[in-house]
């Protein structure tokens, strides 16, 4: 009979007394449940999505990934620096549901084993939860406006499913388009077509 080592405890998680830069929250690591993201210094925690949101995201990705550009790239639930507040000041950063980037953006990320920054973003989606209508719809809205984020998808999975495209619009931020229910169509940044109502297969 072979003896296996006993697993070691999950590392415990605290939550710091003090404002964090954004150096200090990427340096936390993982966390062992749930999510964090970083607003205004301060660790917010998330509990993890619903089956349905994750699956919603992961349907997403797959139409996306036919329609994408060779030099685009998207990847699900990762971190980004909004670059919000200079570098060593209480920092912000949020972990949208989806992210699509320049692939030249995920060999830097991969390299430095770091996190995306705003400028890297072509496009942040949100899927709104329950809990999250507030947040997605107007906190996030104005912190990815003011990042530079070019362009912001609010997916609602509440039935009908319904997109609202959100496009920089110079001093006034983003200029938010009527929400789109069935399929969504656009040719910018880039030509796609989203069947909507699929992404609650």
């Amino acid at each position: 009979m072979i003896a296996h080592p006993k697993p070691s405890p999950a590392r415990r998680w605290e939550i710091p007394d003090h404002l964090l830069t954004i150096e200090e929250y990427a340096a936390l690591g993982e966390t062992d449940t749930g999510f964090t993201e970083l607003v205004e210094g301060r660790v917010v925690m998330s509990p993890s999505p619903s089956r349905r949101h994750n699956k919603a995201a992961y349907l997403l990705g797959r139409q996306l990934e036919s329609q994408l550009p060779p030099e685009l790239d998207f990847t699900l639930d990762i971190d980004v620096d909004l670059g919000l507040a200079p570098r060593g000041e209480a920092g912000f950063s949020r972990r949208p549901d989806l992210l699509i980037a320049y692939r030249e953006a995920n060999l830097r990320v991969d390299d430095e084993d770091g996190m995306y920054r705003a400028e890297d973003a072509l496009v942040i989606v949100e899927i709104v939860s329950p809990g999250s209508k507030r947040t997605d719809y107007q906190v996030k809205h104005d912190e990815y406006a003011d990042a530079g984020i070019p362009h912001y998808w609010i997916v609602d999975i509440t039935e009908p499913v319904s997109l609202v495209a959100c496009h920089q619009a110079g001093e006034f931020g983003y200029q938010d388009a009527a929400a789109v229910t069935g399929v969504f169509t656009n040719d910018v940044p880039f030509p796609v077509k989203l069947d909507l109502n699929a992404l609650l297969a």
